[in-house]
């Protein structure tokens, strides 16, 4: 997904602004980087490669050459960030959260009009510096940011680093988040509400979709006004998210207890204990635990010595190898027992046969998978959830295929009161190798995150499209 942080400060700010960024790193697996600005020096930024290591560890070695009272971080599941830009507008800094589906339009666009690009990314154009790209167009910052909303399929969160100021524009329709929040003489602003706490701030505002804020070390001020509509996604909350975190003022944490709650009210199994698979899959089962009034146990434990977070590299082989080696079965507890598993969602379900299957190594007597969310049926296309598979690798697009021998008519298959339905769910439940499987209802889902259905992205689920 990707996330970031920036602060201005009457004082030096590189160590908040290093923390604050690192707070960012269960959202992007691939780069970071970090931009500080100050008069003597200019613009500083360093990006590494974060594949086979950590944010900290790749940038604390820079640390001693910044220097400055203002400066933006990103983790970046994508393009290599920040794009430094000099223009009609002034030297700036600029980071975003993106997905632009259009960006060949957009890329033929430019070049048929004589303008050039200088960053790469995977053999094609940086998508961020479309994004400058865009917003160079026009005569002021506030025009540049509203031909972006106006020209990208997809949607984008940004912050702008000038000499003077932080300005942070939330996407169009609000799919990503952005919050700004404040202590004594600096002002900070970032994707996750759990960044701010430990690097001394409150947090004061959440910005409204496509609203436009300028930030200076003495306060913030809206420049462009939020729109009416949002389509804020969903998979903040059940998966996304870190636990402390707040989206439209909505904890994560208290979001997951609730989507467990809900989906055991409606369940009839008798299990002897529920466990949750880490990380996001814990809240869920605590809240499943709890009003189910059977034991929570941790039949999975993490090993956060090396394995602290579920990196994606690459290759296929070693996305397999992260997700069995981080993970280590308690025998002790899974012996002989029938469990109730809780997870976040069901993307291809490899990791889920897989930990299956080391259930009934360990002795589980049944397995019974509760998921948080609906079937996924629909690639994301507004993250980069599930970017690089193809709609056939999902769990339910191959369930119907094998039911049918084609993929047709996938509506009737989204709806939980359907025999199609329940024929999909029960041909992912074989493939997986589980006794049964529940997943949540979308109203449950809309219900336990808190927020009016309509302000709500639910095209993984049921293929609704707003741009």
């Amino acid at each position: 997904m990707s996330g970031f942080f920036g602060a201005i400060s009457r004082k030096q700010c590189v160590a908040e602004v290093f923390y604050g960024t690192d707070y960012h790193s269960h959202l992007g697996t691939r780069r970071g980087g970090l931009v500080f600005y100050n008069p003597e020096d200019g613009f500083q930024r360093a990006i590494h490669n974060l594949e086979n290591s950590y944010f900290r560890t790749k940038f604390e070695p820079d640390l001693k050459d910044f220097k400055g009272n203002s400066g933006l971080g990103i983790i970046s599941d994508t393009d290599p960030q920040p794009i430094l830009f000099n223009s009609h507008l002034g030297r700036f800094a600029i980071v975003t959260v993106s997905r632009i589906n259009n960006i060949a339009a957009l890329e033929k666009d430019f070049l048929g009009r004589k303008k050039h690009f200088t960053q790469n990314f995977e053999g094609n154009v940086n998508p961020t510096e479309i994004v400058a790209n865009l917003i160079c167009e026009e005569d002021d910052f506030v025009s540049g940011i509203m031909n972006v909303h106006e020209k990208i399929r997809g949607s984008c969160s940004l912050l702008i680093l000038t000499p003077d100021r932080i300005i942070a524009a939330r996407d169009k329709l609000g799919r990503t988040p952005l919050a700004i929040a404040k202590k004594d003489g600096a002002c900070a602003v970032a994707s996750e509400t759990t960044s701010f706490p430990n690097t001394g701030y409150e947090t004061e505002y959440f910005a409204g979709p496509g609203e436009v804020v300028e930030i200076t070390p003495d306060g913030y001020r809206t420049i462009k006004p939020a729109g009416d509509r949002m389509q804020v996604c969903a998979f903040l909350w059940v998966y996304y998210g870190y636990p402390t975190s707040y989206y439209e003022n909505i904890n994560v944490e208290e979001c997951r207890y609730r989507c467990g709650a809900s989906l055991a009210r409606k369940d009839t199994v008798d299990a002897d204990f529920v466990s949750g698979i880490p990380d996001s899959g814990i809240g869920h089962a605590i809240g499943f635990s709890n009003e189910k009034c059977i034991p929570y146990k941790r039949a999975y434990t993490k090993y956060t010595p090396t394995w602290p977070r579920s990196f994606l590299p690459s290759e296929q082989a070693t996305r397999d190898l992260v997700a069995k080696m981080k993970l280590i079965p308690n025998k002790s507890i899974i012996n002989g027992q029938s469990i109730i598993f809780c997870d976040d969602s069901i993307v291809r379900g490899t990791q889920l046969r897989d930990t299956a299957r080391d259930l009934r190594a360990a002795g589980a007597r049944e397995v019974h998978m509760r998921i948080a969310c609906p079937p996924l049926s629909f690639s994301c296309d507004f993250l980069n959830f599930s970017q690089s598979r193809s709609s056939l690798e999902l769990a339910t697009l191959k369930a119907v295929n094998q039911l049918e021998g084609t993929i047709r008519n996938m509506d009737l298959y989204s709806s939980p009161d359907s025999d199609q339905y329940q024929d999909m769910v029960k041909k992912i439940a074989e493939n997986l190798g589980i006794d049964s499987l529940v997943y949540q209802h979308i109203d449950d889902m809309i219900e336990a995150i808190g927020l009016p259905a309509e302000k709500v992205c639910t095209h993984c689920w049921d293929n609704s499209s707003y741009y």
